[in-house]
């Protein structure tokens, strides 16, 4: 019956909007948020990086398809069995994901906590421990009720994180810098020689973004047939591709600015909004700073989550909400260890370590075998399904 109803077409628009903006309140934390993300990966490359930044986030949604479709036509359970599905027969080399998953968690939780953290102490001085306990005790909230809780959250968040980072992006362009000259400039000076790199960035990017699958697959159950799962993917490269781009088109205007001062490079979308000079703007950014922190810690936090709450270790609390609260509030101290590395380093050497190991674990099976193996299961198990009806 599931089967049947996984070929059946009919598209239900909002589920898949609301699936997709998962994906972009998750991407949009306190690294993106921030432009440190931007920075580091695009911004430096000059002309070539908002193509880089549109080829990341291409190759991400386009790898969390193949992941969603495998895990929704073969009712699988768990990343776990999505992994050994399509590393099959070499099930084994799926602890690849694990290991990626459990480094990024920490490292991914333990930004967007400091982020949202600071951004609340720079507008409200009060000591950094407090702004830590609300912060994690909102993760904490959101994550202990579930997938719908996650879902239903996300989405509002994703919405507002879009008005009001939009704004700030689209008001930076135009106060900044000519950006045509700023690229023509950089093309004619340095031409094309950043362009394989470029392309490596995007692949990185796309890479550690990986860390949002488990909570994909989970939230993603709702999409009932192939054509919503594409829409929401669809949806999801609308938001990120549009969010990141105009982050990226921002900052590389502002770049011979913001690099000049100190902490430039470590929080470059405040530098602008200090230089552009208007409060409101400032407001809008801390404002943009503290959800995308919360969101992107929210659905994290609910992968890692999903995967231990039903560990043997915890079977002696019967409280579903009680195993979450103990997972939620153990990440959240390990990850605040971590923290202490800084914001830059997490992002430059953490992210990007991880990011090259997902290229090859996660991005490009998904992309080649993933997607021959839900071709041939689609053609060789459901079609029959789908002429007996």
């Amino acid at each position: 019956m599931e089967q049947r109803n996984f070929l059946r077409e009919n598209t239900n628009y909002f589920v898949a909007m609301s699936v997709g903006m998962i994906l972009f309140s998750s991407h949009a934390g306190g690294g993106f948020a921030s432009g440190n993300q931007a920075n580091t990966y695009f911004v430096s490359l000059g002309w070539p990086g908002m193509l880089s930044a549109l080829l990341a986030m291409f190759i991400l949604t386009r790898a969390m398809r193949e992941a969603m479709y495998m895990y929704n036509s073969q009712n699988l359970s768990s990343y776990k069995e999505l992994f050994q599905t399509l590393y099959s027969p070499f099930d084994k080399l799926s602890v690849l994901f694990d290991v990626f998953f459990y480094i990024m968690v920490i490292m991914a939780i333990a930004a967007t906590i400091s982020g949202a953290a600071s951004a609340l102490q720079e507008y409200f001085p009060l000591h950094y421990g407090v702004y830590v306990g609300i912060v994690g005790g909102i993760v904490l909230l959101f994550t202990v009720f579930g997938s719908d809780m996650v879902r239903k959250v996300s989405t509002i968040l994703g919405i507002m994180i879009l008005v009001s980072a939009m704004s700030i992006y689209i008001i930076g362009v135009f106060k900044g810098p000519n950006l045509s000259e700023v690229l023509a400039f950089d093309k004619m000076t340095n031409g094309y020689k950043m362009v394989p790199k470029a392309i490596l960035h995007g692949f990185t990017y796309a890479g550690f973004q990986c860390v949002t699958l488990p909570t994909m697959i989970v939230c993603g159950k709702v999409l009932k047939n192939r054509k919503e799962v594409g829409a929401a993917m669809d949806f999801s490269f609308l938001f990120n591709a549009l969010g990141l781009v105009l982050s990226v088109a921002m900052l590389t205007s502002w770049h011979g600015i913001y690099t000049n001062l100190e902490n430039g490079t470590t929080l470059p979308t405040l530098m602008v909004t200090k230089e552009i000079g208007l409060e409101i703007l400032s407001f809008f950014y801390g404002f943009s700073l503290i959800l995308c922190s919360i969101s992107t810690g929210v659905t994290i936090t609910f992968g890692f989550v999903s995967r231990f709450e039903n560990m043997k270790t915890l079977s002696s609390v019967k409280s579903v909400v009680a195993r979450r609260a103990i997972l939620v509030i153990f990440i959240i101290a390990l990850s605040m260890i971590i923290s202490m590395l800084g914001l830059t380093n997490i992002i430059k050497y953490g992210y990007g370590y991880c990011g090259y190991l997902a290229i090859g674990a996660i991005i490009l099976p998904l992309l080649t075998v993933g997607a021959y193996k839900n071709r041939a299961y689609r053609r060789e198990k459901l079609q029959p399904i789908k002429d007996s009806i």
